[in-house]
């Protein structure tokens, strides 16, 4: 397939469990390890070849047009929610005359990684894709190794590496990791207004056009307080 050069990363979130940290910064904005969580999401992208990325706005939006005033690599591109928060399905869908008409990627503004000894996630999201028989393609992080998150896990793999949702079983081995491949062919039977992306997931799960690449490197979830100073002082220590 061509190389992947747009993006979109969804920084309009509210960060609600960051409070009081997000009372007066976007989450995007705040540090971990010393950088940016959106800095940390654009270099990746950048490094990746990507040369456009749409950045969506909501909670202290003027913040983040500020804090990239003068990045240039990758182009940043704003699609404003200021009026309507639009969840991460309707982000996207509003943003998709941006993207254009091939495959993008999508990152998560407020979560870390790192790459691991396969080399970066996003090359290995790129060489998986296979467009034929996919509309996305999920990074999953084994949830053993997710760093600050908590919860159950979202996705185990079937006998063909296919995800699959975890249901009525009380744990799964992998957790979304914030970072895909989608088609805009995704989209083409999205509802109009706020949705999440899982609603489009699941119908490509019942066509069997979801996949998905595990994550070998280190990743971040930092939702409250106490994550971020837990994954600052990880971060501080020899990897």
């Amino acid at each position: 397939m061509r190389p992947i050069r747009r993006a979109m990363a969804l920084a309009a979130g509210l960060g609600l469990r960051l409070r009081p940290i997000t009372d007066s910064l976007p989450k995007p904005l705040v540090k971990v390890g010393g950088k940016a969580m959106l800095d940390h999401a654009l270099d990746r992208l950048a490094a990746a070849g990507v040369a456009e990325c749409v950045i969506n706005l909501h909670h202290l939006g003027a913040m983040i047009r500020d804090h990239l005033a003068t990045r240039t690599q990758p182009r940043i591109v704003f699609s404003d929610e200021t009026d309507q928060l639009l969840e991460t399905g309707g982000g996207v869908a509003k943003a998709l005359p941006r993207l254009g008409p091939d495959p993008f990627f999508v990152v998560n503004a407020d979560i870390v990684w790192f790459d691991g000894p396969a080399g970066s996630a996003l090359d290995r999201l790129a060489r998986a894709w296979d467009g034929a028989r996919l509309d996305a393609l999920l990074l999953l992080m084994p949830r053993q190794d997710a760093f600050g998150y908590e919860g159950p896990g979202d996705f185990a793999l079937d006998a063909q590496s296919r995800p699959r949702r975890r249901g009525d079983a009380p744990q799964a081995p992998y957790v979304f990791a914030g970072v895909q491949i989608l088609a805009p062919r995704l989209f083409a039977r999205a509802p109009t207004g706020p949705f999440s992306l899982n609603l489009l997931y699941d119908q490509a799960l019942a066509e069997e056009r979801l996949g998905a690449v595990i994550h070998d490197g280190r990743w971040f979830h930092v939702g409250t307080p106490d994550a971020l100073l837990a994954a600052n002082a990880r971060l501080a220590k020899p990897p």
